[in-house]
């Protein structure tokens, strides 16, 4: 057996539009993982939130789904 690593698979290289898409969409993610985070540690430092502080999930869900009926079409 070998102690050489394995080489690594050759790449293409992306055109400048397709970086930049990457880059946001990696950004996009990562603020995403960081309110996560955030909101995992203060459930760690202070517990669960009280169930009467919250909104029900009916009235998220309704809110949400008027949000994306008021979008404009996009394609993917």
């Amino acid at each position: 057996m070998s102690q050489q690593p394995a080489p690594a698979p050759a790449r293409q290289p992306l055109d400048e539009h397709a970086a930049e898409s990457v880059l946001a969409y990696a950004a996009a993610e990562r603020a995403k993982t960081d309110v996560l985070a955030s909101v995992l540690e203060d459930i760690a430092a202070n517990g669960y939130p009280a169930p009467e502080s919250g909104i029900a999930w009916e009235t998220a869900r309704d809110a949400h789904l008027a949000r994306l009926a008021d979008e404009q079409p996009r394609v993917a």
